[in-house]
């Protein structure tokens, strides 16, 4: 008997809702075949005609047949989103940012996946050391894609030691597989300093683009160490120095990518810039963003909306001959991280231009929880953001970015709730979305 999915909800106004499937049901068959995961579940049922076999609460089976579009989905959402197992991670990476945790947190934060399902469903970056060759046959046979690539280097016996996996080395070959098999890749290299870099990062720069196109891009971030790490493998900071040539690598391969297929294929994460203080490539550097979740192209991003929306903003307040932002004013407080710091603090400046009576201010929160060498904002926590805005004069409202919550839930990573911060530091929190527009709404709002 092969495995079965329990129901957990049913979207309103979906086709399984108007066929009475409710939570509790159990899903036996798409087309009579036993669906093992998330990847069977989404191939059978991208199909114009189907029967799906589900069991009701009273055992009895209910057949099930369907006429939709071809990739129509059917409104039902299980417990486990990946309607299996959890595929855990089993290297032992040198740069592994969960091994430096402190002690005490949520369970979930401890948890290392290393699943080629969640790559597809979240963009999750995989080694490749944890997929079977049955699933490796099913991505290629269903056509999935694009599938997120944890590459470290194309140096086998590097890679073995970075990862302390011996296999990890030959796990590297099933990229040749999907290449061949045209299945769209993404990569990523986490660079530590005397380790990969240099050298090795040319060698892997090289090695990657024999498969451009079907491999999109590659991204190059610096490793992120906290202070958690005694015992582990000793890994030093990049200097302003290191990031500066390792920006000439990048550039300099760019521009062999470009001739050769059109494509930039490599790009350097947003730190490197800030590091080495050199500007933004612009726009179309970034080939679409490919890579934004690694943040490749997050900055220039936000400067490109929040001009358009202040720009938007400005015409609509002449329109209307003046605005009351400008008559009534108000002043609002943005805490970010060190590293976005100062190009928020020159888009508040771009504001306050147009909307002189809009005071801004930008304070950046220094990571004392996980250290000072962590500079994203995605990694404070709520405990760094009172200790260091309590007593301050905040205005009327606090905007924080969105990535600083767990996802759909208003909890910081050390678990400080939005609420906390707010009682805390007696002001409203607002949480701004990642685009610019969103920043622009939020600073027009006076409360």
């Amino acid at each position: 008997m092969g495995k079965e999915h329990v129901v957990d909800r049913v979207l309103p106004g979906s086709i399984a809702e108007e066929l009475e499937v409710v939570p509790g049901d159990v899903l036996l068959s798409v087309n009579g075949h036993e669906i093992e995961d998330v990847f069977d579940y989404h191939y059978y049922t991208n199909e114009e005609y189907l029967t799906v076999v589900v069991r009701k609460e009273d055992g009895e089976e209910w057949e099930l047949d369907i006429e939709k579009e071809y990739e129509d989905d059917l409104g039902i959402e299980f417990a486990n989103g990946l309607m299996d197992d959890y595929k855990s991670c089993h290297n032992k990476c040198i740069f592994c940012f969960i091994d430096q945790m402190p002690q005490g947190m949520r369970d979930t934060l401890y948890f290392k996946d290393d699943d080629s399902r969640l790559s597809f469903l979240q963009g999750n970056y995989v080694t490749l050391t944890n997929m079977k060759d049955h699933d490796l046959e099913r991505i290629i046979a269903y056509k999935l894609g694009p599938i997120n690539i944890s590459v470290q280097t194309t140096n086998p016996e590097l890679r073995c030691k970075m990862l302390n996996n011996r296999f990890a080395g030959d796990a590297l070959q099933k990229i040749d597989r999907l290449y061949e098999a045209s299945i769209p890749m993404n990569g990523q290299i986490v660079l530590c300093r005397g380790i990969n870099d240099g050298k090795e990062l040319e060698r892997s720069i090289t090695d990657l683009m024999r498969y451009m196109p079907v491999m999109e891009s590659v991204s190059v971030v610096p490793v992120g160490l906290s202070r958690f790490r005694d015992g582990l493998f000793p890994l030093e900071p990049f200097t302003k120095e290191d990031a500066k040539k390792v920006l000439q690598t990048i550039h300099r391969f760019q521009k062999i990518c470009v001739q050769r297929c059109g494509l930039h294929f490599i790009h350097a994460s947003d730190e490197w810039y800030l590091l080495a203080e050199q500007e933004l490539p612009g726009e179309d550097s970034y080939d679409g963003y490919l890579q934004l979740e690694n943040g490749v192209g997050m900055l220039r991003l936000l400067q490109t909306e929040f001009a358009e929306a202040l720009e938007e903003a400005k015409e609509s307040a002449e329109e209307l001959g003046g605005t009351r932002h400008q008559t009534l004013g108000h002043c609002v407080t943005i805490a970010t991280g060190v590293l976005a710091a100062p190009t928020i603090c020159g888009l508040a400046d771009l504001f306050m231009e147009v909307f002189p009576n809009v005071r801004i201010q930008v304070i950046s929160i220094i990571n004392r929880f996980f250290g000072e060498q962590i500079t994203v904002s995605g990694l404070l926590t709520g405990q760094d953001i009172i200790e260091q805005l309590q007593g301050k004069d905040l205005g009327s409202r606090l905007l924080l970015p969105c990535n600083l919550l767990r996802s759909g839930e208003e909890v910081f990573l050390d678990d400080v709730t939005l609420t906390q911060v707010e009682n805390a530091l007696q002001v409203k929190v607002d949480i701004v979305k990642s685009s610019g527009q969103d920043l622009v709404s939020c600073l027009l709002s006076d409360g």
